[in-house]
Formats: C-alpha cells, sequence, structure tokens
C-alpha cells in the first residue's frame, strides 16, 4: 500500500513531509492541489472546506498534516489489515 501526499509548491510542511519519506523510502504518490482540481476539492472536502496540505490518504484513512513517523505507522498498521 503506498501513501497519497496531496501538497502544493511553496508549503514548508510538505517539504518536510515529503523529504521525510524519500529518506526513509516511504513508498507515496504526490499530487499537486494547485494543478489538480479534483484533488484540490478532495482535500477541502475532509478538511472543513481549507485546501491544508499535506493531506495524506492510505485507503479509507485521512491524515491532516501529519509527522513522517504518523504517515509510517498508518502504513504499517494497514499492511496489517
Amino acid at each position: 500500500m503506498e501513501a497519497v501526499v496531496h501538497w502544493r509548491p511553496g508549503c514548508p510542511f510538505c517539504v518536510a513531509l515529503l523529504f521525510g519519506l524519500r529518506a526513509r523510502r516511504v513508498p507515496h504518490r504526490r499530487i499537486d492541489i494547485w494543478k489538480d482540481a479534483e484533488a484540490a476539492a478532495w482535500v477541502r472536502s475532509v478538511n472543513g472546506g481549507n485546501e491544508t496540505v499535506p493531506t495524506v490518504r492510505i485507503g479509507e484513512l485521512v491524515l491532516t498534516n501529519p509527522s513522517t513517523r504518523a504517515v509510517i505507522d498508518a502504513l504499517a498498521r494497514a499492511s496489517r489489515q
């Protein structure tokens, strides 16, 4: 299973998370919400109308502005299910 990271350029929280995931070789896919209107709408739908990024989807689980550790732990839990 992979983490789907909804992000946008210039977001320092996104940079930190993406760096952490890459450094730990965590499988993930990136979606730039400024280039994908449908992804931006989804982010707003799960964050009370706000485009809060990073927002991460792991299966049905949604994590808003998670730490690298939180993403790794969620992926581990998802893989055990």
